[in-house]
């Protein structure tokens, strides 16, 4: 079985609040790749319960956090589709994030 990391950093102001992050995926290609927004969820068999991590740099713009969560919300609606095939709620995910994106005003 092959092992690979993805590692994340996280600097800090003296609030705890994140500063600065990037993240590196040797395999991918990635190093020390800037970012300034992280939503990471991992699912617990055990539990049931979805474990989460949610960031964001202090200096991130709404603007940029409302087109990330809306990029985020097509992207979790392909992986739903691509995972259960269930074409009737990956409509209704597809018609939120239509919704979604026209209320915020991001389709010019």
């Amino acid at each position: 079985m092959k092992k690979t990391d993805i590692v994340i950093t996280i600097c800090l102001d003296d609030n705890k609040i994140p500063e600065k992050m990037s993240w590196s995926a040797k395999d991918g290609g990635v190093k020390n790749q800037s970012t300034k927004a992280l939503l990471f969820s991992s699912w617990d068999d055990k539990n049931q319960e979805t474990m989460k991590i949610d960031l964001w740099t202090k200096d991130m713009p709404i603007d940029q956090m409302n087109v990330f969560f809306h990029q985020t919300l097509v992207s979790m609606s392909e992986s739903y589709f691509k995972a259960t095939n269930n074409e009737k709620m990956n409509d209704a995910f597809n018609q939120f994030c239509e919704y979604f994106a026209e209320k915020l005003e991001l389709k010019k």
